[in-house]
This record gives C-alpha cells, sequence and structure tokens, in this order.
C-alpha cells in the first residue's frame, strides 16, 4: 500500500511547485494529493501542469470555492481510503511543516502508532518565527483542549499528522462539522476515544514565508465553543 500526503490550497501559487518537488525528493516513496479550494491566483494550474511530470503520483481535486480546511481534508481522506492508501497524511502548502519530517511520521505509523502527530509542545519540538503573544496564544489553547477533553495530547491544535487508514475508517466524517483548528481537535479526540494510539513526533514548525495565513477570528471561536460540542458527538 502506498502512502499518500493531503495538501489543501487555497492562493497557494508562491509555494506549491516548491512543496510538490520537495516531497517527490524524498528516499520515501509517497503519492500528493491537492485539494484546491477554486484558488483565483491558478495554483490549480501549477499543480496540472506539474501532473504531466510527475504521472501516476499527483492528483488533484478541485472544489468549486473556498469551503474550509476540515472539510478539503475529509475529502482527500475519502479519496484516499477509497483509492486503496494505508497512511495518509495531512500537511500545510506554505513550508509551515518540514517535508523531511514526512518520513519520520510515517516511520513512527509502521512502528505501531495509529495516528502520529508532529508536535510543537513535547520535549524537542519548537516554534519559529512566532512572536511571544501568538506562541502563548497557542500553547493555551492546547492547555484548554486537554482540560475539558481529557485527551493526553500536548498539541492539541496541530495540523500535521500521519494516519493508519483504520483510524479513519472508524470515523463518522458526517459528524465531523468543523473548518479549521476545530477540525484538528476533533480528528484526535475522535480517535483517542476509539482507542487507538497515539503519538507525538517532535517537529520545529516554521511560519510561512509567502502567502497569507489563513487564520480568522471565526476559526479561533470555532475551536473555543466547538470543544464543548466535541463531548456529545457521535465521532
Amino acid at each position: 500500500m502506498q502512502n499518500l500526503v493531503i495538501i489543501p490550497t487555497y492562493n497557494e501559487k508562491e509555494n506549491i511547485e516548491k512543496m510538490i518537488r520537495k516531497v517527490f525528493s524524498l528516499e520515501e516513496f509517497f503519492h500528493v494529493l491537492i485539494v484546491d479550494d477554486g484558488s483565483p491566483d491558478g495554483t490549480a494550474s501549477i499543480v496540472k501542469r506539474l501532473q504531466k511530470e510527475f504521472a501516476d503520483r499527483l492528483f488533484i481535486e478541485e472544489r468549486a470555492g473556498k469551503l474550509g480546511l476540515g472539510t478539503a481534508y475529509i475529502h482527500g481522506f475519502k479519496w484516499g481510503l477509497k483509492n486503496g492508501y494505508e497512511h495518509l497524511i495531512e500537511m500545510d502548502a506554505d513550508f509551515s511543516h518540514n517535508p523531511d519530517d514526512l518520513v519520520r511520521l510515517l516511520d513512527s505509523c509502521r512502528n505501531g502508532a495509529d495516528l502520529a502527530i508532529g508536535s510543537r509542545y513535547i520535549k524537542g519540538g519548537k516554534v519559529a518565527n512566532w512572536d511571544r503573544k501568538r506562541l502563548l496564544l497557542s500553547y493555551f489553547a492546547s492547555w484548554y483542549v486537554r482540560m475539558i477533553l481529557w485527551i493526553g495530547i500536548r498539541d492539541t491544535t496541530a495540523g500535521f499528522k500521519c494516519y493508519n487508514r483504520k483510524v479513519l475508517e472508524k470515523i463518522n466524517f458526517d459528524a465531523v462539522t468543523f473548518k479549521g483548528y476545530a477540525f484538528q481537535i476533533c480528528m484526535k479526540y475522535a480517535a483517542v476515544k476509539h482507542g487507538f494510539k497515539v503519538v507525538e513526533v517532535p517537529i520545529t514548525f516554521i511560519d510561512r514565508e509567502f502567502g497569507t495565513s489563513k487564520m480568522s477570528s471565526s476559526i479561533f471561536k470555532e475551536a473555543i465553543f466547538g470543544v464543548w460540542k466535541m463531548r456529545s458527538l457521535d465521532l
């Protein structure tokens, strides 16, 4: 079974070609699925051009508009499960997640983890290029989630993750309606509720150099209030 890296995109023309080439340069063999939400900057056109070079390894699913990170990943999960992948990996397009760490996450799943999380907040994990306010906000958010959901995960909002397919086959996607950080929290919570083994792997998170952050106040509010809702969901 092959390994699939799922990368949602919206206006990532400055990053997407470099990211795709970097992933395909790794010694480990990965396929890449881009889920593009109608990027007006031509991101999808760049991917389609690269498909001619990376036939049978690079795929794209285009959606009609900006529908949210969570729905993009669920779209990618369903596509990956349908096409028989054993390990499915979430990764950002903007190099905040270092592609070199893909192999470490994959190895963790091969060595017994059902879900491997690229973690900023365990020993060896780091965050680069964030101001103190943003770092404290992120750290507090993970503490807040742990207190409400009682899950022993240090980096609850992390978006760099490798799943064994059996985890995604078990989770009820219809119940996971969140779009931003709350989606990342909910997927981890679901994995824990179902009794899967979750392992955190230390990474260095580097803030994007090109393009625009998709963070917004609505995404933050969704996470704050959504955590309480998760406890009653049929995940």
